[in-house]
């Protein structure tokens, strides 16, 4: 199917957390992406004239399905849908996913894959053009490891998300993307593509706007957690490994190297 152009408001919430509400372009009815609390949503509604149609959760934290509940009794019903483990912890969860499913909401189709690793219900819905990652994936870095290992998180991000099309524009669940190129300029000091991206993302922030949606090609020219295979980011973490040397083994450091990061 090919992709259109749809409607994506990215609506701010909490301290950096985004919501989004998607639908097609020449429609009201919209889909919402990770309400983290009601009251920015809200006002995004109405600024824009939307009614929403369905809610798509990533994962169960609270800082993404906040505003799930509020949000069903004030616009309900609306469906709701997240992973199948989730029932129980994704509010008012009624349509389970498994990975592979496909969905329409306002108007727009949607796959769902599963991204386990930051925690083990972890979603992504991609299609039109575009990707939802929550916090599995963040521009030029990754979720932290709540519930799942290192290596089920770089086979979602190495086999799953990074073999999407490079066009698709990744939309995450964070305003991260600062610090994380501060990181990832220390593990690849050289990287062009990483100081030209760092430039262009610093102008967006100055002048408040959001550093999102990058692009899959972006993530796998910058994100190091993406990289993992590069002589600079293997040597980066080489004192950190031990027998174990493959791919997954040099994520699992660098994830625990950005755990310590404090630049």
């Amino acid at each position: 199917m090919a992709a259109r152009v749809p409607r994506l408001v990215v609506v701010p919430c909490l301290r950096d957390n985004y919501a989004y509400l998607t639908g097609r372009g020449d429609a009201r009815e919209v889909a919402i992406v990770d309400p983290s609390e009601p009251d920015p949503v809200v006002r995004a509604l109405d600024e824009h004239g939307l009614r929403p149609v369905a809610i798509l959760c990533t994962h169960h934290h609270y800082d993404h399905v906040g505003g799930v509940e509020p949000l069903v009794e004030r616009y309900g019903p609306l469906p709701v849908y997240g992973h199948r483990s989730d029932a129980g912890r994704v509010p008012r969860l009624d349509h389970p996913l498994d990975h592979g499913d496909e969905l329409e909401a306002a108007g727009l189709r949607w796959r769902a894959l599963h991204v386990p690793g930051h925690t083990l219900g972890a979603l992504a819905y991609v299609g039109e053009g575009l990707v939802f990652t929550g916090d599995t994936l963040f521009g030029a870095g990754c979720g932290r490891l709540f519930e799942g290992t290192a290596e089920l998180l770089y086979a979602s991000l190495a086999e799953r998300l990074g073999r999407l099309p490079g066009a698709t524009l990744v939309y995450p669940g964070h305003e991260y993307t600062e610090s994380n190129l501060r990181f990832a300029s220390a593990v690849e000091a050289d990287n062009a593509a990483l100081a030209a991206r760092t430039r262009a993302v610093a102008a967006l922030r100055s002048a408040g706007a959001p550093s999102v949606p990058s692009t899959i090609a972006d993530e796998l020219a910058t994100n190091p957690f993406l990289r993992v295979t590069e002589p600079a980011v293997r040597a980066f973490v080489e004192p950190r490994l031990g027998a174990t040397r493959g791919p997954a083994a040099v994520f699992a450091a660098l994830r625990a190297a950005k755990d310590e990061y404090r630049g």
